[in-house]
């Protein structure tokens, strides 16, 4: 199946209403049209706490703290001074590295949710990702879609952005262009001027995140979108970090073409994987 053809398949999936695990009609809709949503209390005080605390650990121990993504864009964004200071704290699969994430990512509720919005029985975790702004000066996002780190065959896949910390416009919360996903897969820059490689970002004079809504969430919230919607952020200029970790769901079906996580089984996090025909199991080596 193309992707054009997949995107199609996946952007008219009926809405099978008795089906529906802990999601209501009316946010699925929501999700369809828009290509977002946003879930409150997901994770309850106590949760997000222990979160919390894990993640505090893993950014001393674990995470890699470097100017974060490349490109032309960040001339756009930020000035010469401001360019030069800003950074971005990441680290993947944070599952690898906690009890807390762990459980986490295998959350019933979540795993629920995720089958709502994918229309499937059976969900996969592809990945998980720390980002962390840094306070001050910490890492603005270009306009993007996720697609370009990660490509797959449709959009059976949906991003998770779980909040430790509240956000709001001054520490850079997350925006989008609302039903952006229905365009499907675009082409991103992936080099400067000078043709060096960079990282995939949309060009900033035709997708601005001027455009964009915002949409601010507490701890403990989480904030979903579709694997195309177009997102990005500002800088975080408060005096504390902004930390949310990203995970991706996708049905087992979606096909993964490139880019991060490529070839490797994902946990199922719901259901039982579906086996196709010619399909042997994964090696253990």
């Amino acid at each position: 199946m193309s992707i054009l053809t997949a995107n199609q398949s996946a952007q008219t999936r009926a809405l099978n209403e008795s089906a529906l695990h802990v999601l209501s009609a009316q946010q699925i809709r929501f999700y369809q049209e828009h290509g977002f949503i946003h879930l409150p209390g997901m994770f309850n005080p106590e949760e997000t706490e222990e979160l919390s605390d894990h993640l505090n650990w893993l950014i001393d121990h674990w995470a890699i703290k470097d100017v974060g993504w490349t490109g032309p864009w960040r001339r756009k964004y930020m000035d010469q001074a401001t360019e030069q200071k800003s950074k971005l704290i990441a680290l993947h699969d944070l599952q690898y590295y906690s009890d807390a994430w762990a459980r986490a990512v295998l959350k019933p509720k979540l795993a629920d949710a995720m089958a709502d919005l994918l229309g499937e029985d059976c969900v996969e975790l592809h990945h998980s990702t720390l980002h962390v702004k840094p306070p001050e000066t910490g890492h603005p996002f270009p306009m993007h879609q996720d697609w370009a780190f990660y490509k797959h065959a449709d959009d059976r896949y949906v991003d998770v952005l779980v909040h430790l910390d509240d956000t709001c416009h001054e520490n850079g919360e997350i925006r989008f262009l609302p039903g952006s996903h229905k365009l499907g897969p675009l082409e991103h820059v992936t080099k400067d001027e000078n043709g060096v490689g960079c990282t995939p970002h949309l060009p900033v004079e035709q997708y601005r995140l001027e455009d964009t809504v915002p949409v601010p969430a507490r701890r403990g919230d989480v904030v979903c979108f579709n694997i195309f919607t177009i997102h990005g952020s500002y800088i975080n200029t408060t005096g504390k970090m902004r930390r949310l970790v990203r995970l991706g769901y996708r049905s087992p079906h979606n096909v993964q073409l490139e880019g991060q996580s490529k070839g490797r089984p994902g946990w199922i996090v719901r259901g039982r994987r579906p086996r196709g025909e010619g399909q042997v199991p994964f090696p253990t080596n």
